[in-house]
């Protein structure tokens, strides 16, 4: 459900599950996680790429997958929470593609990425509130330093939906292209050509202290974990599934 690909110093992570509008499971948050992870370690990645296909960069967390397992682990133990540290702690130049749908995760985890190229008709939507939780990936703090607290606000509180022009203007989106993969794909290989120990440096430096990023993630795990059995939380999750089974 993670394609995985290296190209010219590229590491390129596909998310493929397209009949689910690549809406990520456990299996798949693990997969990601340990190619970001690895990725670290190895001289010969230069920069990582992740993607999606036509339509659907990603639907977000798979409800129905997520609950099959939430509850009987601590948050702090599960597939996305690994993959949420994993995101924070990377070292390696991260670029994205988005075409489609970007929705939750979909959405945050652009916030860590250090290019974002999306094609017009791009959707990102973060609907944590309208579920009864709260924003993840430590959007709460990467949303506000990136597009100040009213935009945020509206991105991560209200969900009300960007499109890929809103986006752009927030400083979410670096590039509006019909073919996002192509392009993405094109920085990728424009970053791994340049010295890396000099990229990995200079990247570090722009991005910053990452503790109390991480701090961040953690305490929103803590609290998401929380939500997840608060009774307007309850109705909410009742509600989707409801709405989803009979769509």
């Amino acid at each position: 459900m993670i394609m995985q690909s290296v190209q010219d110093g590229v590491q390129i992570l596909r998310l493929d599950r397209p009949e689910k509008k690549n809406a990520l499971t456990g299996a798949m948050y693990s997969a990601l996680a340990e190619a970001l992870e690895t990725a670290n370690q190895d001289d010969e990645i230069r920069c990582q790429m992740i993607c999606g296909h036509e339509g659907a960069f990603t639907g977000g967390n798979d409800i129905g997958d997520f609950l099959s397992y939430a509850g009987k682990v601590e948050m702090a133990d599960t597939p996305v929470v690994r993959f949420l540290r994993a995101l924070a702690r990377n070292e390696t130049p991260l670029v994205a593609a988005v075409d489609g749908v970007a929705i939750g995760v979909g959405t945050t985890l652009l916030m860590h990425c250090d290019m974002v190229f999306a094609s017009p008709n791009s959707l990102f939507r973060s609907p944590f509130v309208d579920l009864g939780l709260v924003p993840e990936a430590g959007s709460s703090l990467l949303g506000p330093a990136l597009m100040g607290h009213a935009r945020a606000f509206e991105l991560l509180c209200l969900g009300r939906p960007f499109s890929a022009q809103r986006a752009y203007e927030v400083g979410l989106v670096n590039e509006i292209v019909e073919d996002p993969d192509a392009a993405a794909l094109a920085c990728a290989r424009e970053i791994a050509a340049k010295p890396p120990e000099a990229m990995r440096l200079s990247r570090r430096l722009l991005r910053g202290d990452t503790k109390p990023l991480e701090d961040r993630v953690e305490q929103e795990a803590a609290i998401f974990a929380e939500r997840l059995t608060a009774p307007e939380t309850v109705a909410a999750f009742q509600a989707f599934m409801t709405k989803k089974a009979s769509a």
